[in-house]
C-alpha cells in the first residue's frame, strides 16, 4: 500500500508534489519559533517518508523504516528531545546515528486530520543540542494544526477550481451544441422546403385542372374528377403538415439561445396571444387573475403562453359543457408562477413527463406535431424555471410553469 486520502487531503497528491506555496512560510516560522536552523514537513506513507517542504536543507524521500518521524507518528504524540542520541528510541536511528544524519535537538508534531488520522509531522531539528520552553512548544503545536487546515483548503480549492472549468468547459460545449443544432435545423428546413414547396405547387396547379375538368366533363368523369380531387386534398393537407413540422422543428431548436430580460407583464403578454390566436379563441372565456409582472425574454415567453392557451383550446371537446381557460399567476419570494387551466380531456398523470418529450403524441388523434410542450420546456428552463401538468379538479387539466425571481 502506498499513499492514501484522509478527510479530503490526499497524500498522492501532496507526495507527487502538488503543494500548497504557504507551507514554506510555516516551516520558517517553525524553525524561527525554535530557534532551529532546519524545519520540514513529512508525509508518511505505508512505505515512505516525504519531506514535501523544507528549510534549512533540501527536502528528500527516505524508507518508512528510517524515518524517525514514523516512530513519532506511531506513539501518537508531540516529541521534543534536547539531544535523541540519549534517547533508546531514536539513539539507533539512521538520523541520529550518522548513516544519514547526526541530529541531536529533535521537535516532531503530528498532522493530524479532524477525523483524527495521523498523515505525517511538522518536524524541526538541529545537528546541536538545545532546549525549548514550553511556549515555544505550544506555538509548534498551533502552527502542526494550521498545517493540516492549509493543506486541506489548499486542496479543496483546487478540486472546486477544476469543477469550475470542467462546468465552463461543459458551458461551452453546450452553446456549441445548440449553435449547432440551429444552425443543423435551419439548414435542413431549408432544404426540406425547397421539395416540399415544389410539391404543394404542383398540387395546387393539379387541384385547378381537376376544378376545370369537373366544371366541364360530364357525369362519369365528373364523379372521377371529384375523387381525384379529394385525394389532391389529402395530399396538401400533408404538405401543410409536414411545413407546420419544419416550423416547430426549427422553434424548437431555436429555443434557449441568447435571452434578452426584462420586466414583462404576463397580462400584456396574453393580451398578445390572444390576439394572435384569434378565431382559435373566440368561442372561448379567457379569465385571467393575478398575472404579474416577470423578469424574461418577452418573445419567448409569449410563444410558451402562446403555445399553452392554444393547447387548452384544442384539447376541449366541441361539445364541452365549459369552454373556458383561466390564466392565473402567483409569486412567492424566489419565484413567480403562471397557471394555464382548461376543462378539456386531461392527462393521465402517468403520462405527465411524457408530454414534454419531443415528437411525443399521448393523443394519436390530435392535430399537430408534438412539439409544443417540448418547446415550452425548453423555454422554461433557458429561464432557469420548472415546468410541470396536473389533472384538474373537476376534469381538464393544469399545465404550471414557474421563474426564478432575480
Amino acid at each position: 500500500m502506498g499513499a492514501r486520502t484522509f478527510a479530503g487531503i490526499s497524500q498522492e497528491r501532496l507526495t507527487d508534489g502538488d503543494v500548497p506555496p504557504e507551507l514554506r512560510s510555516v516551516v520558517e516560522m517553525a524553525a524561527d519559533v525554535a530557534g532551529a536552523p532546519m524545519a520540514t514537513i513529512n508525509i508518511i506513507t505505508d512505505v515512505r517518508q516525504h519531506q514535501i517542504v523544507a528549510t534549512g536543507f533540501e527536502p528528500a524521500v527516505c524508507l518508512r523504516e528510517d524515518s524517525m518521524c514514523a516512530v513519532t507518528l506511531a506513539g501518537g504524540e508531540a516529541v521534543t528531545l534536547a539531544d535523541a542520541s540519549e534517547d533508546a528510541r531514536y539513539r539507533t536511528n539512521p538520523f541520529v546515528d550518522g548513516r544519514i544524519g547526526t541530529v541531536r535537538f529533535y521537535s516532531s508534531h503530528p498532522l493530524v486530520t479532524r477525523q483524527g488520522t495521523a498523515i505525517g509531522t511538522l518536524c524541526v531539528f538541529d545537528d546541536q543540542a538545545r532546549e525549548i520552553d514550553d511556549h515555544q512548544r505550544t506555538a509548534l503545536a498551533t502552527l502542526a494544526d494550521r498545517v493540516v487546515d492549509v493543506i486541506e483548503l489548499w486542496q479543496r480549492t483546487q478540486e472546486l477550481d477544476r469543477a469550475l472549468d470542467e462546468t465552463e468547459t461543459s458551458r461551452a460545449e453546450l452553446e456549441r451544441s445548440n449553435t449547432h443544432l440551429a444552425s443543423f435545423a435551419g439548414q435542413v428546413s431549408h432544404d426540406l422546403r425547397n421539395p416540399l414547396a415544389t410539391v404543394a405547387m404542383s398540387l395546387y396547379l393539379l387541384h385547378e385542372q381537376l376544378d376545370e375538368a369537373e366544371a366541364t366533363g360530364g357525369a362519369s368523369e365528373t364523379a372521377t374528377v371529384t375523387g381525384m380531387t379529394a385525394t389532391v386534398d389529402r395530399a396538401l393537407r400533408g404538405t401543410q403538415r409536414m411545413e407546420a413540422l419544419i416550423q416547430d422543428l426549427l422553434a424548437y431548436a431555436r429555443v434557449g439561445g441568447d435571452l434578452h430580460r426584462e420586466e414583462v407583464a404576463v397580462g400584456d403578454l396574453v393580451a398578445h396571444v390572444l390576439a394572435d390566436l384569434g378565431k382559435a379563441v373566440s368561442l372561448f372565456y379567457v379569465r385571467t387573475r393575478d398575472l404579474p409582472v416577470v423578469v424574461g425574454d418577452a418573445t419567448q415567453l409569449g410563444a410558451l403562453l402562446q403555445n399553452l392557451v392554444a393547447n387548452a383550446v384544442k384539447f376541449t371537446p366541441a361539445g364541452a359543457r365549459e369552454r373556458v381557460v383561466e390564466i392565473s399567476g402567483a409569486t412567492s419570494d424566489d419565484h413567480w408562477r403562471i397557471e394555464v387551466a382548461d376543462r378539456g380531456i386531461g392527462i393521465d398523470p402517468a403520462d405527465a413527463e411524457k408530454v414534454f418529450a419531443p415528437l411525443t403524441q399521448v393523443d394519436r388523434d390530435a392535430e399537430g406535431s408534438g412539439i409544443g410542450l417540448a418547446t415550452c420546456r425548453r423555454i422554461v428552463q433557458a429561464h432557469g424555471g420548472r415546468i410541470g401538468v396536473r389533472p384538474r379538479e373537476g376534469g381538464g387539466t393544469v399545465v404550471w410553469f414557474e421563474l426564478p425571481r432575480p
